[in-house]
């Protein structure tokens, strides 16, 4: 168990998922950089972050920008929209919620501007915060969904055991190197295309004068 001091950016479990160093770069170094996709998801997230719209439609309560935190992770952070849906059988471990009578099953929605990703990158921060939600209200959520603004499709995901143990493991280790406030080396792949750090990623850790660009025509070739 982590005290409220410990508590880690939950947003930040995705970063780290994606490169180590980019996430320390973030949230222990404080250096940020935009690119198109930071900026495309930034825009996506002003429609949906917004705590004080709440829909009922079809039986169905929409919870926008809702605070998560857990202290078994160490996280804080903000789920994008959180679906009840009323349950019709009862279950152990139901969601009550005061403004709306009766039992609900809840459902994390989270939003990326990009499209489905064959890797866990975004699977990690959704099973994160529902963990998080699990802590807080003594609920179980088997499954979320994504919504992926590039191709307009909705995907389900289900927190299997695997999923839930890899993120206590990237939880664990997040904690440890912001402990040691240890930023990892710069290791060159496929992926620096895409990241709004590059740049300052080399420069910091290789200190290349003018040769960055060298460095990423290595990864077309």
């Amino acid at each position: 168990m982590y005290s409220e001091e410990d508590l880690l950016m939950l947003s930040g479990i995705q970063h780290y998922a994606f490169c180590p160093r980019q996430w320390a770069l973030i949230h222990i170094e404080q250096q940020w950089d935009d690119n198109h996709l930071t900026i495309e998801g930034q825009w996506l997230h002003r429609k949906v972050d917004d705590p004080t719209e709440i829909n009922f439609s079809a039986g169905t309560v929409c919870l926008r920008a809702v605070p998560v935190k857990s202290l078994t992770l160490g996280f804080f952070g903000i789920a994008d929209l959180l679906e009840l849906h009323p349950l019709t059988e009862p279950t152990e471990k139901p969601f009550h919620i005061d403004k709306y009578p009766g039992m609900w099953t809840v459902v994390p929605v989270e939003y990326k501007h990009g499209k489905h990703k064959d890797d866990d990158i975004d699977d990690v921060q959704l099973c994160a915060q529902a963990i998080c939600l699990e802590e807080m209200y003594g609920i179980s959520i088997p499954a979320g969904s994504f919504f992926y603004g590039a191709t307009r499709t909705r995907e389900t995901l289900a927190f299997t055991e695997t999923l839930r143990k890899k993120v206590t493991k990237l939880a664990e280790e997040m904690h440890a190197l912001f402990v040691a406030g240890t930023t990892p080396a710069a290791k060159i792949s496929a992926k620096c295309k895409s990241c709004s750090l590059r740049e300052l990623c080399f420069e910091a850790d290789m200190r290349l004068s003018g040769s960055v660009n060298h460095y990423l025509k290595q990864l077309e070739e």
